[in-house]
């Protein structure tokens, strides 16, 4: 006999959210170990650009974030070259020197309590979109995590390794997990570094899809309340864990040493 067949959408909603809470069980990683998964994960991804890109997690003490070494590629990543810095970018922990472009990360985070993870990469599709000086459509449903929640910088501001390119970006972001930076690439400020990874993963796929669909004819918009709707259902903390886990999985296939 079902006895599910009469409930409303909303109570379905609650109810499978319980139940994911419930029956997954999520590894204990520690930050440094989420970040070197990252970077290998994001290098699958199509976020790799030589040595430009970075990603940044917040750390114990107030003012101090983990990073990745300057000089290696997201592939290269791993635990023990995994930097803790501070925001003048002084190494206070592992060898080696941040990227100097992590400036901007620290205002960023000073604006924005509520983030402990920043990504930041240069993919093949999102920055061929930058170029068009269009924001990000979101018009289909996987891409509904960065439905309202993707701001746009239509006014590059040069290299960012200033203090005013900080002051811009993190003012363009405002309130939102993602903004588009025109003529350079993309940024992520997240909750967590699973929710993150997810999000930047998904940014340079609708990227790819918005640039497919306008070479084909006019994007339609989808229903304000429903893209909503999309957002909030994907995009909760467990999902975000769920489909970390999984990324983390493929990436170990091919990256043995990440965890080193």
């Amino acid at each position: 006999m079902t006895s599910t067949l009469n409930l409303s959408k909303p109570t379905l909603i609650a109810r499978a959210q319980e139940q994911m809470q419930a029956q997954f069980q999520v590894p204990k990683r520690s930050v440094r170990e989420k970040l070197a998964l990252t970077c290998r994960i994001l290098f699958d991804g199509g976020h790799d650009s030589g040595l430009a890109g970075q990603i940044t997690a917040r750390g114990e003490q107030e003012g101090t974030y983990f990073t990745q070494q300057l000089g290696l590629g997201f592939d290269e990543i791993s635990v023990s070259n995994i930097l803790l810095v501070d925001e003048d970018l002084t190494v206070l922990e592992g060898q080696g020197m941040p990227n100097p472009a992590n400036r901007f990360h620290s205002w960023v985070y000073r604006a924005r309590p509520d983030v402990n993870c920043i990504i930041h990469t240069h993919p093949l599709h999102v920055a061929s979109l930058s170029m068009l000086g269009v924001p990000l459509e979101v018009s289909h449903m996987d891409n509904c995590t960065l439905y309202e929640d993707c701001a746009f910088l239509k006014d590059w501001p040069g290299v960012p390794v200033g203090n005013e390119e900080g002051q811009i970006i993190s003012r363009a972001l405002g309130d939102k997990r993602a903004i588009l930076l025109a003529h350079h690439g993309m940024l992520i400020a997240a909750s967590s570094v699973e929710e993150a990874c997810v999000l930047a993963l998904q940014f340079e796929r609708a990227a790819r899809m918005q640039l497919l669909a306008m070479s084909a004819g006019k994007i339609k918009p989808i229903l304000p309340e429903l893209g909503r709707e999309a957002h909030d259902w994907i995009l909760r903390p467990r999902r975000s864990e769920i489909g970390f886990e999984y990324y983390v999985r493929k990436a170990l296939k091919h990256h043995v040493d990440a965890l080193e």
